[in-house]
């Protein structure tokens, strides 16, 4: 697990980037490699490749990046981010390769940099799928002056790039190029309304205009020449009148476990400590339940973050459940209880590690649990992802419900309901909401698990977020259009594994870890586990209301019943208490005095929102963390726009 850097112009113009100045830029993500922080210009090329190294396997300073391999086809210099969890099947694979009798390829480490070197080496591109792993790479061809970039299936490691008139400029996270570029990139207006509606950002484009996200499971090859991204991976998800048979659902419950233990005997690999994020839900359990099995002769760490029930109850303290797990598995657990000063403290340091705007609250829970678990380990794993292939949340019934009932009042009915809903009752009410989703067609109503309700917009937001492009909708619209004549379950598992998965979740997952220099590793977005998933019907995951149903059915016997029946909460964030009581004050400062978001939001509509927020009116801590979070990474990032 590392950070990566790297600047190459094609047309053979100098790079305006010395030691100094890679040095600088690679500061800002320090954490993503405190153990090495090295960098190479080529002597020749205008090109400089940087690498921070979290050493996991193989710490010596030999396994240390930028890598370099001579081939009869060039020079291949390497930075690469990740873990590629087979590393040892792949170069049983190249070592018996051999010509004139000698062996082609030999191996001066036991890291996996060096087998994913030589692999692309001996297979090109196409070795990316005999990866098994967590990956943004970057290779240069000295020979044919070529840089070609890749990402993992799933977007579990992240790679941002912006190209220039000469070339190239790439990075593990935004901030590092924005230093990078000659000029300051203007804010991209139509991100800021993508984060109006989700929460975060989706699609190819960032809040800063020009610089990018290369998209999971695509591959750009650059050379001087025009390039686009090319999709390498697809999930492959049944239609919906497929006569194709399924393996029975009891043959399912039992290959899905032998994946998953599978993925989980590779993921045990490494050379230092290693960890469980445990929060007592079903999927971390999981985990710490498919380990203890694989590896019962070596004590597990768990690790918890909880907040104090003596505040806000036990609805957000889920430390009974992780220590039911605890006891059962005989880990060494340890839990972190956060207050609202911990939270509203490490604020602006959690805008500048995820770097991008994104209201994830359970983030600031993950920053405090990392922070834990770094003082006894460098590797984690967590339940990630489980939700998004299995089906593990209410909204997917709920939609299911509204298409049934959309098809009984007829289109225009339904209409004629959300009609009624919003004279009747007021701006917020779930039962507006649902009626409003009912009225229009399911392409144009599912938009994820964290959309934010658009009737807050007409009077919150300014014109200048109005007008904006709408280049993330072109991009849900391409989803939708992909996935016609699927099973609605399909459509919206695909919907947020290519939204809210990698652009909330993931993002989340690599900054928080990262941030403490720890690596997360995420068992069940093993691809052949998302593969095998796709593949089987949707009464298979939501069974009659049962969420995750074969997860469960893998599990039973083995978790608690208490376990595996419990609603999911996922280190739930009391923010709606905080916002009317220790933090109110915290909100007034932000939103309602000094420099305001007079540029993006209406400065009545702040006020109301914060008014019937604090009165108990109407519970608004959502929109009200949405708008915290922004003006956070305004203030870091685009000062100007402040008033």
């Amino acid at each position: 697990m590392c950070g990566i850097i790297g600047a190459v112009n094609f047309d053979g113009s100098p790079l305006d980037i010395d030691d100094a100045i890679m040095s600088k830029n690679m500061s800002l993500m320090a954490y993503r490699g405190p153990d090495a922080q090295e960098q190479w210009a080529h002597a020749k090329h205008p090109v400089r490749l940087g690498h921070l190294r979290l050493s996991i396997l193989d710490t010596r300073p030999e396994g240390n990046q930028p890598m370099h391999l001579e081939t009869d086809n060039g020079v291949l210099s390497m930075v690469f981010n990740g873990e590629v969890y087979n590393y040892i099947e792949i170069k049983r694979q190249l070592q018996i390769i051999e010509v004139g009798g000698v062996p082609k390829y030999t191996f001066q480490t036991t890291t996996d940099s060096e087998v994913v070197l030589a692999a692309y080496a001996e297979w090109g591109p196409d070795c990316v799928h005999r990866f098994n792993g967590m990956f943004a790479i970057a290779i240069y061809n000295d020979k044919h002056k070529e840089l070609i970039l890749l990402r993992d299936r799933l977007g579990i490691k992240p790679l941002y790039y912006a190209t220039t008139t000469s070339g190239v400029f790439f990075a593990s996270e935004a901030k590092a190029i924005r230093g990078l570029l000659k000029k300051k990139c203007p804010l991209n207006m139509g991100q800021i309304k993508s984060y109006m509606q989700y929460g975060y950002g989706i699609g190819e484009t960032t809040c800063d205009e020009g610089i990018l996200r290369l998209q999971p499971g695509h591959l750009l090859r650059l050379n001087g020449n025009a390039a686009a991204p090319h999709r390498y991976w697809t999930i492959k998800r049944p239609l919906k009148k497929s006569r194709e048979t399924y393996v029975n659902y009891a043959t399912a419950v039992t290959e899905a476990r032998q994946i998953f233990f599978d993925a989980l005997r590779l993921q045990l690999r490494s050379d230092v400590d290693l960890g469980v994020f445990l929060s007592g839900g079903l999927d971390s359990s999981a985990v710490v339940a498919g380990l203890y099995h694989l590896n019962a002769d070596r004590q597990l760490k768990t690790f918890s973050v909880r907040y104090d029930i003596g505040d806000y109850g036990t609805g957000y303290d889920e430390s009974i459940f992780a220590e039911m797990v605890s006891k059962k598995y005989g880990t060494e657990h340890h839990t972190f209880t956060m207050t609202a000063e911990d939270f509203e403290n490490y604020i602006p340091e959690y805008v500048r590690t995820m770097d991008e705007p994104v209201t994830e609250a359970a983030a600031l829970s993950l920053h405090f649990v990392s922070e834990l678990a770094k003082k006894h380990v460098s590797v984690v794993l967590s339940g990630e992802g489980a939700d998004e292939i299995f089906g593990g949340y209410d909204l997917y019934l709920y939609m299911e419900t509204l298409e049934i009932l959309r098809k009984i009042v007829t289109p225009f009915g339904a209409k004629l309901i959300k009609g009624l809903a919003d004279k009747l009752l007021p701006t917020g009410n779930k039962i507006r909401k649902y009626a409003n989703m009912m009225s229009v067609p399911f392409e144009d109503r599912y938009r994820g698990l964290s959309v934010y309700d658009p009737t807050y917009h007409k009077a919150l937001l300014t014109n200048n977020i109005l007008s904006a492009n709408n280049e993330h909708e072109a991009f849900a619209r391409r989803i939708m259009k992909e996935t016609r004549g699927q099973e609605l379950l399909s459509r919206m598992l695909e919907f947020d594994t290519k939204t809210w998965l990698v652009d909330d979740l993931l993002i989340k997952a690599d900054r928080m870890s990262m941030g403490s220099s720890l690596e997360l590793r995420v068992p069940f977005l093993d691809h052949r586990m998302v593969e095998f998933a796709a593949a089987l019907p949707s009464h298979y995951k939501i069974q009659k209301g049962r969420f995750k149903a074969i997860l469960k059915d893998m599990l039973k016997g083995e978790l608690p019943d208490d376990i595996l029946n419990r609603k999911k909460l996922g280190f739930p964030t009391p923010l709606c208490l905080m916002f009317k009581g220790p933090l109110q004050g915290y909100i007034k400062k932000r939103l309602l005095e000094g420099k305001k978001l007079d540029h993006f939001f209406e400065k009545r509509a702040v006020i109301t929102l914060c008014e019937e927020h604090f009165s108990g009116k109407v519970d608004h801590h959502r929109i009200l963390w949405q708008l915290v979070v922004l003006a956070e990474w305004i203030e870091q990032n685009h000062p100007e726009y402040l008033k």
